[in-house]
């Protein structure tokens, strides 16, 4: 049986700061997206609205001009281009919104370099295929349906139902730190520790929360390089987690209401704030 640390308020707390007269953009962090398609612009859109409000100094995005005018049409304060050349960033978040069947090779050249380098990388949804021991710091973020799909890859099995169990064995196989979502989110690094995460809400069950939940991590990941990265994962996920019973009106124990993933990224300020508070 795995032995699974139980994340609260307190150890969030932990890795939330109140930014110093000393702090400029650079030092709160620096994310860069790599995210969106053309068939879903949207999930870009999200993901960087969520590393804004979840306290990024500085976002960056990288994608194909219609998703980047997506993006600058409601965060206009986000960095653009079709590179980021060798500008400084903390940690990258790949793969929301996009098709591994969509892929072009050049794309993929540029999404195996980022696992390859230095920076912490968020890896979602249609950049899960190409993660296999990389050299970066990888926190891999799949759901359910995506997570069988790894297992099959490495040859693992069907989930066997001890979810934590299941999770380490992925996370070690690959050489990762994996965030497997679900109403009790688990993080499993490759040294075998576990953390569960059950801050959430069933209203959480909606398109587009996860492209939230990957720039709620980028985030957290560009803001503690010296946490480890299953820590920054936990303080994420429960913030993300959060953000959507504040949103919901399901935060003191209430019913709640239906939500949409926009609404989880603008609740994140105020549960900082009532974190930090």
């Amino acid at each position: 049986m795995v032995e699974v640390r139980e994340w609260s308020r307190s150890d969030t707390a932990r890795l939330l700061r109140v930014p110093s007269t000393d702090d400029d953009k650079y030092s709160r962090g620096v994310v860069a997206l790599r995210t969106g398609s053309a068939a879903y612009p949207g999930a870009a859109v999200l993901g960087v609205e969520a590393a804004w409000r979840a306290g990024a100094g500085f976002v960056r995005f990288v994608g194909d001009r219609r998703v980047s005018d997506a993006v600058l049409a409601r965060r206009p304060e986000t960095v653009t281009g079709s590179d980021v050349g060798h500008t400084r960033v903390d940690a990258w978040v790949i793969g929301s919104g996009t098709d591994a069947a969509h892929r072009t090779a050049d794309e993929e050249e540029a999404l195996r370099s980022l696992l390859a380098g230095s920076a912490r990388v968020v890896v979602d949804a249609g950049a899960l295929d190409l993660v296999d021991r990389p050299t970066a710091p990888v926190l891999l973020t799949p759901h359910a349906g995506e997570f069988a799909t790894l297992r099959a890859r490495l040859r693992l099995g069907a989930p066997e139902g001890d979810r934590a169990a299941d999770a380490g064995e992925v996370a070690r196989a690959l050489g990762v730190t994996l965030l497997l979502k679900g109403a009790r989110t688990l993080i499993a690094a490759p040294d075998g520790g576990v953390i569960a995460v059950e801050a959430g809400t069933g209203w959480l069950a909606t398109a587009g929360t996860g492209d939230v939940l990957g720039g709620t991590l980028g985030a957290l990941l560009a803001a503690n390089p010296g946490a480890l990265l299953a820590e920054a994962a936990a303080a994420g996920a429960w913030l993300h987690g959060y953000a959507a019973r504040l949103a919901s009106g399901s935060a003191n124990g209430e019913p709640g209401h239906p939500i949409v993933a926009s609404d989880v990224a603008q609740a994140l300020p105020r549960a900082i704030a009532d974190v930090l508070a």
